[in-house]
């Protein structure tokens, strides 16, 4: 793994992005899995935000990322979306995209869109920290519990490439994180954008690798290096 998180502090965020949108990334996969079928024009009006099938291939990725987190006793950090009931705090959100009140109000499948799908749901001893921008750093305790888990250095996966990943990315870039991606655990809208972004960062700001790369890395480092949660209430 080229120029890989050194072992001294390694934390892996699954969802280093709006993985609010790991719901509306695959809303039509959940769609098909229940047996309805809609047009590509009907698809798009009821998931303007998907991500389509990319999103359901790159979840056995992360997830085999976190399982092996999970058993080295390495941190799994999340982030997600969260929003007020009346979306005011939406803010320069609705600025680009002045029907973001319709996707409060029309429930088109039975998830909620900043819920993380079952798949990859977060496990008692992993930390998921609520966001309100691209970045899981802007405005929230991200940096601070890296600290607290002595931390430098992140492996990040989720959605999308070119926009929450790549915000997250660039800021730890900035607070002089060292910063892998898993290639195959990243997704986007559009293909396109998803690898260039990625040659992008690989150039200037992090070290794209294959997630086998990633798995491998893992198995180098000692177990429980990390004081983690503890999952649950003390007694």
């Amino acid at each position: 793994m080229p120029s890989c998180p050194s072992p001294s502090g390694t934390s892996f965020s699954p969802n280093a992005t709006r993985l609010c949108s790991t719901r509306r990334a695959t809303a039509p996969a959940a769609a098909s899995a229940s047996g309805l079928r809609f047009s590509i024009l009907e698809s798009i009006k009821r998931w303007r935000n998907s991500c389509g099938e990319d999103a359901w291939v790159a979840l056995p990725y992360i997830r085999s990322l976190i399982d092996k987190c999970r058993g080295k006793g390495v941190p799994v950090l999340y982030t997600t979306g969260v929003r007020r009931e009346d979306n005011w705090d939406s803010g320069s959100w609705l600025w680009k995209n002045s029907r973001g009140d319709e996707d409060r109000q029309t429930i088109v499948t039975n998830l909620d869109g900043n819920e993380i799908v079952t798949p990859i749901a977060p496990g008692p001893k992993d930390i998921v920290v609520l966001k309100q921008k691209p970045s899981g750093f802007f405005g929230t305790n991200l940096a601070s519990y890296l600290t607290l888990l002595g931390c430098d250095s992140l492996i990040v996966t989720g959605t999308t490439t070119s926009g929450c990943v790549r915000a997250t990315v660039l800021d730890a870039f900035s607070l002089n994180y060292r910063v892998a991606l898993a290639e195959e655990g990243c997704f986007d809208r559009s293909q396109a954008s998803h690898a260039i972004n990625l040659c992008d960062m690989n150039a200037k700001y992090a070290d794209v690798v294959k997630t086998s790369e990633v798995l491998a890395f893992l198995d180098t480092l000692p177990e429980d290096m990390y004081d983690l949660p503890k999952g649950s209430a003390a007694a």
